[in-house]
C-alpha cells in the first residue's frame, strides 16, 4: 500500500513519532513517504496569522496518517488550516494522532484528535484509528509511542 504520513511538527516531537511509524510500515512492506506541512518563517506557535509554505498533496496515496501537536488545548491551527484546504479524502483510509505535553489526554488530546477525525470524515475519509501521545514521563511515553505505532500500523 502507498501510505503518506503528513504531519505538522514545530518542536520535532510529532516528527519523531512519524519516523517510527514510517519505519514500522516500511518493514511491513508498504511504500511510505513522510511529508511535513510548513509555514512562513515568522510564524509564532498558536498564532492564526500564517501562510502554509508546503501543502502535501493527498491524491498520490492510498492511505494517510496525519499527525499534529496540541496547542492551547486544541488542534494546532496549522493542521486545522491544512485539513480545511484539502478538497476531498473520499476513498482514503486515514489514521490520526496528536502529541502534547499535558499530563492527561482530556487536556486537549482527545479534543484535538477528535477535531482531526471530524474534518477527515466530513471530507469522505474512512478513519480507522487514532492515537494520543503525552510527552510527560520518558518511560511511559516510549511505551505509549510503541503501542500507538503498532496500533496504527496494523490498520494498513
Amino acid at each position: 500500500m502507498n501510505i503518506g504520513i503528513i504531519i505538522f511538527s514545530h518542536t520535532g516531537n510529532t516528527n519523531s513519532v512519524a519516523l517510527k511509524l514510517k519505519d514500522r510500515l516500511q518493514a511491513a512492506g508498504h511504500s511510505v513517504k513522510l511529508e511535513r506541512i510548513t509555514v512562513n518563517a515568522d510564524y509564532k506557535p498558536g498564532s492564526d496569522s500564517f501562510q502554509l509554505k508546503t501543502k502535501p498533496e493527498v491524491n498520490a496515496y492510498d492511505a494517510l496518517i496525519l499527525g499534529a501537536p496540541v496547542w492551547a488545548f486544541s488542534l494546532a491551527t496549522v493542521m486545522k488550516s491544512y485539513l480545511m484546504q484539502i478538497e476531498s479524502l473520499k476513498n482514503k483510509k486515514v489514521a490520526c494522532y496528536v502529541t502534547h505535553f499535558f499530563p492527561y489526554n482530556w487536556m486537549g488530546g482527545k479534543g484535538a484528535v477528535g477535531r482531526m477525525i471530524k474534518i477527515c470524515k466530513a471530507k469522505g475519509a474512512a478513519v480507522g484509528g487514532s492515537g494520543i501521545i503525552g510527552w510527560a514521563g520518558k518511560k511511559r511515553r516510549q511505551r505509549k509511542i510503541k503501542d500507538m505505532v503498532e496500533k496504527l500500523s496494523s490498520l494498513f
